[in-house]
This record gives C-alpha cells, structure tokens and sequence, in this order.
C-alpha cells in the first residue's frame, strides 16, 4: 500500500536518535544482500538502540509502512528487502547476559555470532549453530533465517538451540515467548494469549495436514515451521520455535537466550576423499552412526579456485586425494580417544566406498586451512576457473540425507539438460547441498532457463520428500516455490498464520505469503548489465567489463567483520556500511543501474562513498570473489575528474606527481629538507593538500641511484646471476639505506647487480589518484627502459611492496597489449622470492633476532608472505606477525588533508599498541615506506626493511 514516506521519514529523524536516510547513497546502500535480487528500499534506519527500535515500528505502523529488520544483511535469498530497511547491527549488539553455569546467554538481535562465541570460548561452550558468515552474521538473523551450520548435525538449528525470545508484535505489544525445554512447559506471557490460542487452534484444525508435510527431516527450512503448532510433550503450542525461521514476517526479534554447549574435550578431523560426489553422498550412512560433530563437502572446482598458497596449504595440511572431499570433525575424551573413533569412520567409508581416501588432521593450524575452504565457499563458488560467473538461485535445498544420492544424481542430470555446471559445498550430514550454478541473469533467455530449472528442480527435491531451503530460507529466491512444495492448501495456512500475527502485513511482506515469482527484481538482470563506460583499465579478468567486475560483489560481507584481516580498514574504524568494500561495491552498481545515483560518472555521492578507501587492496587477497576497489577506485577516479582538472583535490598535484617532485627535490635535498621543515610548512602544506598533522617527509642527502653509480663498486665476476634492482620512488630518495642493503645482500648471494638505465617509475602515485593517462605513459616508458633485460629472462627484484605490487597486478590492465606488461608480471620478484628462486643455496647470516613484522597490505593480497617467511626462518629472525591489517597511511591517503584522523585510528588498532609493547631488543620489521613512516609518526619506534637486518647480519658475520 502506498504511504508517504517523506512525512515518515520527517518522523523518525526527529525522533529516532540513530541515523535516518532517505539520500540517495544511503538507499543504494541496502537496495541488495547477498542474493540475486534489487529492490531499494523507501527508507534505512539504523536505530541507536532498543528504544529506537520499538519507536521506529511503532511510527511505520502508523504510517503504513512495511518493514524489513535486517542484521549483517549476507541472506542470499532476498530476505529482507524493499520498504523501510532497519539495520539492527551497527548499536544493538550487546550480549547482555552469559550464564556458564546454565549455559545460556541473552543478547540482543544485531549481537555477531563470532562475538557470541569468543565470550562463551572462555568458559568452555560455544552457540551449537555455526554457519560460515560467523564473523558478520548476526543472532537475530540466525533466527529469522533458522540458521544451521556446519554442527547442526550434532546439535541442531538455532531453532533447536533457542530458550526464549522477547518479541515486539505487530500491533505493539512486547511479549517474551519462552521454548518449551527440559525442565517442562515456558510460563506464558499473558500478553500473547489470544496468539497462542489462535496458533493452537490452527494446529488443532489442521493436524493431520502439519503432520503428514512439516517437520519431515531436520533441514525442512521452507515455509512456516507449522510442526510447532501441534502440541509437544509439554501439551503447548511452541511458538518461540515457530517464529525461528518466519523471516521477520510475524514478529521482531528484540532480546533472545539461547542455549549454549560444550565441545568434548578433543576434537580431530578426518578428511576423506572420493572420486565424485555421490560416492561421497553413499558414504553419509556410513558415517552418521558414528555421531560426527561435522560433514562438511568440498569439491574439486571449488578448491582449484582457492588462492595458490592457499591450495597448497591445504594440500600440505593433509587434504587426500579425491575431486570430492567431506570434513568430518570427530570429539573424544582425549585426543587418543578421537583418533580411535576417527579411524574407525575411515574404516566403515574405506570398506564401503571404493577409491575413497582418508587423513586425520590434528594440528590446529592445518585444521584451520582446510576449513578455510570450506568457509569461503561462498564467495568462491561465484566464480569458474575460466572466469565465468556463477550464482546463487539453487544453493540451498536439502533432502533426507539416505537419498542425497539420488538428489546429485538427479540434479547433475538436469542441471546437463540446461547445459549448466556449478561448484557445491555444504552440509552432508544433514542432506543439505549449497550450489552456485552459471545462471545467465543477463539475458531474457537465461532468465526464462533460470526459471525453469528451479522449477523442475524444485520437483526433483519434493519428490524425494527434501525441501527448496535446507538453511538459508525462502525470501525471493524460494518463496515463489513453496506451493509447488507444499500445496496450496499449506501456503492458503501460511496465510492464516501470517494474518494472525500480522493482520496489516507489514513485516517484511511478500516473504513465505503471497511471494513474487522467482524471477522478479533481479539485480543482474537491470540497466547496470547494459552499462557500456568505456574505461582506461582493461580489468582483464572480468572480460574487459567493469559492469562485469561490480558483480564480483555478491554480499556475503566478509568485509564487514571486525575481528581482524587486512579488509577492510575504514569499515574496520567506522563500522559504517558505505566505508565497507561491500558497500562501495553496491554504490559503484547503483551508478551504472542509473535510478538512484543518477550522475553516472559524475556522482559525487560515488565519490564520497570512495573517499575513505584507503587503496590498500586488502579486498584483492581476503575477499572470496577478489573484489579490487582500488582499482575500481582508480578507474571512477580517473572518469569522475576526466577533462576537468581544476576540480581535482589539491593532494592528487602534490602526491600524485610525487616522482617528479621528489626527482626535483633531490637536486637539493638540504635546501628542500629545510623549507618543509620550516614555518613555511603550513602554507606548503594547505597549498599540498596535505594534513596538517603530518610531516613532509625528509630527503636524503644522496640518492640510491646517485650513490649506487657513483661511489659502489659493483662485483662483475663470470658466472654471478644478473638481477635488476629496481629503484622505486621512495627507495630512491627517501630511504636509499634501504636499496644500499639489498645490493649488499644480493652481492653476497652471489648476484650481480644492474639498475635500469635512465629513470623509471611504476606509476603507483598516480594510479592511486586515478591519473591513468599519466600512469599509463609512465608505466610504458619504464617497461620499455627495461625492456631488454625482460626479454632476456633477468629478474627484476622489486623492494618496495607496493610498486613491486603494480608489475604483479595493475600493468596488465593499464597496459593490456604491451607484452613487457606480461612478463614483468612473471618476472618481477620481492627481496625474498629472488633469493630463494635464484640463489637456493645461500646461507642468510644468522641474525638471530625476535622482530615485529608489519606485512604491507599490497605485499599481503597481491605477492604473498610466505618467501619472506621462509628466509626469516632460515636466518633466525623469529617473527611475530600480528593481524594488524593496514597501517592506516597507505601511500598518498593518510598524508591528505581530512584523512589524518581516520589513518591514525586504524594504525592504533592493532600496529602501534603491538609496537609499544614489543620489548626494546625487537626489531620492527615493515617493508613498506607508508608502514615504517606510519610506525614513526604513532610511536618512538623506528621501523626497517628486511634488507638491512640482513645486511646487519653481514657486517656482524
């Protein structure tokens, strides 16, 4: 029904004391989760707390309005769209009550399970229900959704684990509803009796009905939970459970308690291994007698699709052989005991399965790779190893796990008819398969196909007596399915049910009653697929489409977590949906979608959502999906100044154009030291664009390259390995000690050193202010300068993380059709990978040293850790890696003028307690000028570049 919804919006800003939006960016914010589907809602608020909460029902009641609550918004059904969007996970997060001795917590809706779990890890339980998205999801969307997780099958469905829920009503009323539980029947709340009449009448009148279709198997989702309107051993109607998994249609979650549980003792996992999946499938009946914790799934497509190092890893750590592999986490007294109980489930899988393979992992940390890939499956699943886009749609149905075989055999069958492929993972115990399937949302055919296939698949599991959600619900994806499932007498009770609780239908209406088809409102298949920009990055993996790149993006919010990574920085301080690589992401499509952000290009609220990513690529390597926002930044930045100079900010001249600046200092670096340390400073600072806080940082009195021709004797000696060293920017003339170090060190591998002949630049500085035209010419002189040397075979050894960073990663799309771009990205290689690929015998000194190392985010997501690990080892440098993620200056952002503040907060995080604490004989350890001039600026330490402990260690030796 129509409403107004600017008085309404008048309304709750005066007297909701949390944030209210109406503007444009914020709509585009919440016009998506994590499903297939866009509808922008009218309103978003986000309420300070409780009472916020039940002020901004009560005005939308008023009002008309419907109402979607939402926690970290990952449903990947469509659950909770369109109307007024109230996010309860930004203030109503409190766990207000731990009880170790009953084993239950209370906590509010937007509380995150990761949270929930860590303050329960101290006494020893933990929440039973653990879906993947732990670290975002929330306890109120784990109800409204009756999430599962990966021990279910030993414990059940949050529904399974919920004691009682204080619910606001439709109508008002605040009511707490407890779970009948072992200690007998919940005393009822007399403000909802005529409810429990009305559900006990309901349950009454059509029992046979409920019993012949609910309650079937353990991951029937779909629908309303009808079986809870039968009266249960305590002889009442149990309605916290019914409201488990309603989809925030019949009531809002204001408080719940749940019970908790305690692990046994010790707990191995035993990987097992088969050819395909449905021998996987007829292992389930082998295996469940044996009461596992977990049986997880993976399949080959997926882990091809994991990162290099962590595929090998996960090799490393004991995956077996197979192309379909099951976790299987089984709980003893002690680690013997789980041992003994995980060789006998080898053993019944091994005499019952042939070619089935077996490994049990103990150790922790190889525990964790393997379940890392299990848990980004998510996002992995979105795309094909060719680069072809996959996606949810039918990633949830589940079956009797007895005829789970017969579902794969069936559905691999049909999804053949449709010509379609797709990567699976998900819960075998319990029957329940996650998908991710090469859907054509794009097209009119393909969605006329995606159609019909979830239909047909949809009698495919009702036939085998499953059901179309096994996990996350109905929402859009489903909702249009249900009285193909159920019949149209149970959907006809669904409606009872719904007007019973909700006469008004105002809560999250068109969810489970009266659903749009499963077609309607797709994202993917809108205006944003026809967007044709042409761009000045190639974004080469996403078939030179940036329509195409904005779709990496499908939700699942991984980037929205606090508790640690490097992604994403400023989401990590604001806590503020805009500042979250998800949220840039869906700003960037709603530009290209065109009816809420209307500028195209020119959208300054793109801008605005933009301005706070730090470019720290953290996206690129903790993402799922690899979402790059720092080239997505680059390349809007670049559009949204195009033919337009004059409106650049001032810092995009001062530090954009740093090579040229910092070549020209050099001329007279003590002259140039001595203004910018001057009174001078503030005016050269404003004029910079530059933050006042900072300081300009110092030129060397004699620059590497000059030092390196001028006063080094190079070792030229028959049969030494020839290297390039590459004498980026701030090496040059900021930190020459730096570039110093590492020919000392290479020369004492047994290399010999070159530099590029003339000047060259990566074109880093101005990639990050999305001067791409520059960046382009610069990249491509440079690329030629050292051109010969690259055809010839030679290793270029990069020092600075982030501009070794750009051959690896950014050339090929600046320069798609320049083959140099290709082979400096094979051949251009860090201090660490140069010594070990081309000097394997080389004894490092023993430096024999404990150090803090702060891991360049470039270094992090885009050349990996591990070399520089290695040789750590090999030189006894004992290294402590915290999980400080970025260090908050990042290149040219913490420098400009209105981001000092946000930078500082994110080095305080984690990077420069860690320092402060470190003990004075640490060494700080960080490759990158940005982090080691962060470091100095947040604390009385001194940070250094791998290269001179090493060099340290030389002299010593």
């Amino acid at each position: 029904m129509p409403y107004d919804v600017a008085r309404l919006g008048a309304s709750l800003a005066s007297q909701v004391r949390g944030r209210v939006r109406q503007d444009p960016l914020g709509r585009a914010l919440y016009a998506t989760d994590a499903s297939n589907y866009r509808v922008v809602p009218d309103l978003v608020v986000l309420p300070r707390d409780e009472a916020d909460l039940v002020t901004t029902m009560g005005l939308a009641r008023e009002a008309g309005a419907p109402v979607a609550l939402r926690g970290a918004g990952t449903s990947m059904a469509g659950n909770a769209l369109g109307g007024v969007v109230v996010d309860v996970s930004r203030h109503l997060d409190a766990i207000l009550d731990l009880d170790p001795v009953a084993r239950t917590a209370t906590v509010q809706p937007g509380a995150v399970l990761g949270t929930l779990v860590a303050a329960a890890r101290e006494h020893g339980l933990t929440f039973a229900a653990d879906p993947s998205s732990a670290s975002r999801c929330t306890v109120g969307g784990m109800i409204a959704n009756n999430a599962c997780g990966a021990h279910s099958v030993a414990w059940g469905t949050t529904a399974d684990n919920v004691r009682s829920l204080r619910v606001l009503t439709a109508d008002g009323r605040q009511a707490r509803i407890g779970a009948p539980g072992p200690s007998g029947p919940a005393v009822p709340d007399p403000a909802m009796a005529d409810l429990r009449r009305a559900m006990a009448d309901l349950g009454r009148d059509n029992a046979t009905l409920i019993e012949r279709r609910f309650g079937t198997f353990s991951r029937q989702i779909s629908g309303y939970a009808l079986q809870h309107l039968l009266p249960g051993p305590s002889g009442e109607v149990d309605l916290a459970r019914l409201l488990c998994g309603s989809e925030g249609t019949l009531a809002t979650t204001l408080e719940a308690t749940v019970a908790l549980v305690q692990p046994p003792p010790a707990v191995v996992l035993l990987a097992l291994g088969f050819p395909d999946a449905v021998s996987a499938a007829r292992s389930v009946p082998l295996v469940l007698p044996h009461e596992p914790l977990t049986m997880e799934s993976i399949n080959a497509t997926l882990v091809e699709r994991l990162p290099d190092d962590t595929r090998r890893e996960a090799q490393d750590a004991g995956l077996p052989e197979g192309r379909m592999w099951l976790l299987v986490e089984v709980g003893g007294e002690d680690e013997g005991h789980a041992r003994r109980r995980a060789a006998d489930v080898a053993a019944a899988v091994r005499d019952g399965i042939a070619r089935s393979t077996a490994a049990v992992v103990t150790e922790p940390g190889a525990q964790a790779v393997l379940w890392r890939c299990r848990r980004d499956g998510t996002g992995l699943a979105t795309r094909r190893a060719d680069g072809a886009e996959a996606w949810a749609g039918w990633e949830d149905a589940a079956v009797p796990p007895e005829r789970l075989g017969e579902y794969l055999t069936g559905l691999e069958e049909l999804m053949g008819r449709f010509g379609y492929s797709g990567a699976s993972y998900g819960h075998f115990g319990e029957g329940c398969m996650h998908l991710r399937i090469d859907f054509d949302l794009v097209s009119d055919a393909g969605v006329r196909d995606y159609r019909s296939f979830v239909e047909q698949a949809t009698d495919l599991v009702v036939g085998l007596g499953g059901s179309v959600s096994g996990e996350h619900g109905d929402g859009r994806a489903r909702g249009g399915l249900l009285e193909r499932m159920y019949g149209a007498d149970a959907t006809a009770l669904f409606a009872r049910v719904k007007r019973a609780w909700d006469p008004h239908g105002l809560l999250n209406p068109q969810v489970i009653v009266d659903p749009p088809a499963v077609d309607t409102a797709l994202r993917q298949h809108g205006h944003a697929a026809g967007f044709d920009g042409r761009t000045a990055l190639a974004f080469t993996e996403d078939a030179g489409s940036f329509a195409q790149a904005q779709r990496r993006c499908v939700g699942v919010g991984k980037c929205i977590q606090t508790s640690g990574g490097v992604m994403c920085p400023s989401y990590q301080v604001t806590r503020d949906e805009t500042h979250s690589t998800r949220g840039r992401a869906r700003v960037l499509f709603e530009m290209m979608e065109g009816d809420v952000i209307t500028e195209g290009w020119r959208a300054e609220e793109v801008r605005d959502a933009l301005d706070l990513c730090l470019s720290c690529k953290g996206c690129v390597g903790d993402c799922p999906v690899n979402v790059d926002m720092a080239g997505y930044k680059a390349e809007f930045t670049h559009q949204h100044y195009r033919g337009r100079p004059w409106a650049r900010p001032r810092s995009h001249w001062s530090m954009g154009w740093l090579p040229v600046l910092a070549r020209a200092a050099s001329l007279a670096p003590g002259a140039t030291n001595a203004v910018t340390g001057s009174a001078a400073a503030g005016l050269l600072k404003r004029a910079g664009g530059i933050a006042p806080g900072r300081d300009v940082p110092r030129f060397a009195p004699r620059s590497f390259t000059s030092w390196f021709r001028r006063e080094h004797r190079p070792v030229r000696e028959e049969g030494r390995p020839k290297v390039l060293l590459w004498p980026d920017t701030f090496t040059t003339y900021l930190s020459p000690e730096v570039g110093r170090a590492a020919v000392a060190v290479l020369e004492d591998a047994g290399m010999e050193v070159h530099l590029p002949r003339g000047p060259v630049c990566c074109g880093l500085t101005w990639i990050s202010t999305g001067q791409l035209g520059v960046a382009a010419r610069v990249l491509r002189h440079s690329l030629e300068t050292i051109g010969p040397a690259l055809r010839a075979g030679a290793t270029v050894v990069g020092l600075e993380p982030s501009c070794t960073a750009v051959f690896r990663h950014e050339a090929v799309d600046l320069l798609p059709d320049e083959p140099l771009a290709a082979l400096a990205r094979t051949q251009v290689r860090t201090l660490a990978e140069t010594l070990a690929e081309r000097a394997p015998d080389w004894e490092p000194p023993q430096v024999g040293k404990d150090a803090l190392v702060q891991v360049h985010c470039h270094q992090h997501s885009v050349l990996g850790f591990d070399a520089d690990r290695r040789l750590m080892e090999r030189a006894g440098i004992r290294a402590q890696v915290p999980d400080s993620g970025c260090c908050g200056l990042a290149g040219n952002f913490g420098f400009e003028a209105g981001h000092e503040e946000l930078s500082r907060q994110v080095g305080e995080r984690v990077l420069a307690p860690a320092v402060r604490a470190a003990a004075p004989s640490t060494e700080v350890l960080s490759d990158g000028f940005s982090c080691r001039t962060q470091i100095a600026s947040l604390t009385d330490r001194r940070g250094r570049h791998l290269a001179q402990l090493l060099a340290d260690g030389l002299e010593g030796s």
